[in-house]
């Protein structure tokens, strides 16, 4: 089947001497067709990539003070805006190079622990080609035992000092990513520490310095070393064109805490990151527990879920936008429960005047079932600036090996992608396009 569809592209490649669309039209060593299928212009991204897309791309609509793109049942006026500079939110929505609309993403945790640069470009060459514009990668890579030459670490915690790995494993694999995502104009978000004890997280920082999980979000020590470690990150990039977000922690929680624990970390935090970077958004990266008007009270409408309250942290100025994910299965619910959950963040973000993302979904089931109606429902509701599903998957150049499965992930040009991907990309296209 392979074989045909290659055999039949080549043919029409010959007959037309046109390349299809989000094809690769130009760059260093390219000798395919340079000109584009009717609608797509080819698109220089770098020296080595250009890429066929929408001819129409500089003229996306975007929302001027009095109107908005789009509701749930109509799509009202709009202009063009040519406004550029850092990503930032514009309305409901983000201003991405100018551009506002609505954005699809995902998720490459792995990204910056990858040690070879032709894989990293790999990565983010498919990623654009595809129309997705925001990936989020992990900035964290916490360790209480520093490793063998070869392994990535970012940051060693231990009460008697800690080090920041500025070399050649550890931070400097992340300033590829950064300059990758330049090269290819994707956007990042980038955070600081795992709620959960992969690649060290807050487990490492309790190991290193005491407490719980819990009392972290207080611990002097911890808190200490937490943003020096921001602080030597967001240093590094507060010009880059390719980040869209800082984000305090992924998924954080605080068990058994009061509400103002977790609101009081996260305002103090941002403004701790705006202080350091002006330029760039600050986000939460929490799953977006807590009560919410219309809910139907079941657990992950609760404050005991994730102990604090979502709500009450859209007050917080220094987070420029609201972030959310939906795991039905992990958490009792039902596929159907989804569009709830979905429906209530948007109304509590139209109420605040901040972007809702939809920041992480995954359900073990067919992609048309399940998770495309979530996409279409996210795309459809006010207050939705983008989503992003858990996780990109590709094959690697170095290694001709596929990137981590963990039962949610959608690999590049595969039958899910065309379902989590291309049919997405083409429904938001007619809508923006």
């Amino acid at each position: 089947m392979k074989c045909l569809a290659v055999c039949i592209l080549s043919f029409a490649w010959a007959v037309k001497a046109q390349q299809s669309a989000y094809g690769q039209c130009g760059g260093t060593t390219y000798t395919g067709p340079t000109s584009c299928v009717a609608g797509y212009a080819c698109t220089s991204y770098n020296p080595y990539y250009y890429q066929c897309v929408p001819g129409k791309k500089n003229t996306h609509i975007s929302v001027s003070s009095t109107a908005s793109i789009k509701t749930s049942t109509t799509t009202s006026s709009a202009v063009v805006t040519t406004e550029t500079g850092y990503p930032k939110t514009h309305g409901l929505f983000f201003n991405i190079d100018g551009v506002v609309e609505y954005y699809a993403g995902t998720n490459c945790y792995w990204c910056g622990f990858l040690t070879a640069d032709g894989d990293v470009d790999h990565v983010f060459a498919d990623i654009a080609s595809s129309g997705l514009k925001i990936v989020r990668v992990w900035g964290f890579n916490d360790v209480n035992t520093i490793p063998s030459t070869g392994t990535v670490w970012y940051q060693y915690l231990a009460s008697s000092g800690s080090e920041i790995n500025t070399g050649e494993y550890g931070l400097q694999r992340l300033d590829y990513v950064v300059a990758s995502a330049e090269k290819y104009d994707v956007k990042l978000i980038i955070n600081f520490v795992n709620n959960w004890s992969d690649y060290g997280g807050i487990a490492a920082y309790v190991a290193a310095f005491g407490g719980n999980s819990s009392t972290w979000f207080t611990d002097t020590e911890s808190q200490a070393q937490y943003r020096t470690y921001i602080e030597a990150v967001v240093s590094r990039y507060t010009t880059s064109s390719a980040i869209l977000s800082w984000e305090l922690a992924n998924e954080p929680r605080c068990s058994g805490c009061d509400v103002s624990v977790i609101y009081n970390w996260a305002a103090s935090t941002s403004a701790y990151i705006k202080s350091l970077d002006p330029n760039h958004m600050v986000t939460m990266g929490d799953e977006g527990f807590g009560p919410l008007p219309g809910s139907d009270g079941s657990y992950p409408f609760t404050t005991s879920a994730g102990g604090y309250d979502w709500q009450m942290n859209l007050e917080i100025s220094t987070l420029d936008f609201a972030t959310y994910h939906l795991y039905p299965q992990s958490w009792g619910t039902s596929a159907s429960w989804g569009d709830l959950w979905i429906t209530t963040h948007a109304a509590a973000c139209v109420n605040a005047s901040k972007p809702c993302l939809l920041e992480e979904f995954g359900y073990s089931d067919e992609c048309e079932a399940v998770e495309s109606g979530w996409q279409s429902l996210s795309l459809d509701t006010t207050g939705q600036a983008a989503d992003m599903f858990w996780q990109y998957g590709d094959v690697l150049p170095s290694c001709d090996c596929e990137t981590s499965q963990d039962g949610n992930t959608v690999y590049f040009n595969t039958s899910d992608w065309t379902c989590f991907v291309t049919d997405h990309i083409e429904a938001i296209d007619a809508i923006y396009g």
